[in-house]
């Protein structure tokens, strides 16, 4: 390992430009972390909340700041009280919102061991890099808070991002029966990608579909009127922002509860979801990759919309 790497930062809050790629020292791991050498890091929509300072109460005015939370790579050096070897092919994300000087979208990373997994084998570990946050949370959405089951009719509400994508094939694994939607021109990319049925959202509200055992909202909108689709058994849930102050109006309820929850990484989430990616169920879906030092163009495309599954920074 070199003392420096490249990693990508800012040193305000604002739009895509403010990021560029600094020259910083190679993190070195405490006890019970690990450094991994970053091949490919998704670009999440949180990465660019963060950027722009919707969240700034939060993560507060130090600078410069990383960016980045998914990684896939191989481990290079490990700290003690690790059983992980070094060379490793491991996969993860960075826990709770990123405000440190440098994230996963960097040559290197340093995370917790007990919140990392093997890697999937059969994908490259660029592409693998799209793939951590926005499976788990597709994952934990359909099996631990919706426990969705074979058979059920599954409606996923905006199943072009990168959870959508994830959930959608994730849905289609667990046996259920699952209707996309999307805009008109992802109509063919969701069939494509197993959906039973893909509808228009611009022509199939609420009032044209319908009722579906589980619904899984990437929106938040209208939230009421898709809640009422659910039958007394129903479930609903939400991980938008944008439906946070319904979910907490609805938690007064006891029928048709719907729930939201943000991910963390834990290994045992992260190596089922390997295991769907090694069984040929699921697959990352990339929009575009980007080199680390074109990561401004990666956030400017999430951010204009209309994306077919995640952006992805190559760092290798």
């Amino acid at each position: 390992m070199t003392d420096t790497m490249r990693a990508a930062q800012y040193d305000r809050y604002g739009k895509p430009e403010v990021l560029h790629v600094s020259e910083v020292a190679v993190p070195v791991p405490g006890p019970g972390e690990v450094v991994v050498r970053v091949h490919g890091s998704g670009v999440n929509r949180v990465d660019a909340a963060v950027r722009r300072g919707a969240v700034r109460i939060a993560t507060g005015r130090r600078f410069p700041k990383g960016t980045g939370m998914d990684f896939a790579g191989e481990i290079t050096a490990i700290g003690d009280g690790v059983k992980l070897a070094v060379d490793a092919k491991v996969w993860g994300f960075l826990p709770g919102l990123p405000k440190g000087p440098t994230g996963a979208a960097a040559e290197f990373v340093v995370a917790k061991a007990d919140q990392l997994s093997a890697a999937p084998t059969t994908i490259d570990l660029v592409d693998a890099g799209a793939l951590p946050m926005a499976g788990v949370t597709a994952l934990l959405a359909l099996r631990e808070y919706s426990e969705l089951k074979a058979g059920e009719k599954l409606l996923i509400r905006g199943a072009n991002g990168g959870v959508g994508t994830a959930a959608l094939q994730l849905g289609k694994a667990m046996g259920a029966r699952v209707t996309a939607l999307v805009g008109p021109n992802n109509l063919d990319f969701a069939r494509e990608l197993g959906a039973d049925a893909a509808l228009d959202y611009h022509t199939h509200g609420p009032d044209q579909v319908g009722p579906f055992d589980v619904i899984l909202d990437l929106n938040g909108a209208n939230m009421a009127g898709y809640r009422a689709l659910l039958p007394e058994h129903g479930r609903m849930v939400c991980t938008a922002t944008k439906g946070v102050a319904y979910i907490l109006f609805s938690m007064i309820y006891r029928e048709r509860r719907v729930r939201s929850f943000t991910a963390s990484p834990k290994a045992e989430v992260l190596a089922d979801l390997a295991g769907f990616v090694d069984r040929g169920e699921l697959r990352p879906i990339i929009d575009s990759v980007h080199p680390l030092a074109e990561i401004a163009e990666a956030h400017r495309e999430l951010e204009a919309g209309g994306s077919r599954g995640k952006q992805l920074v190559r760092v290798l």
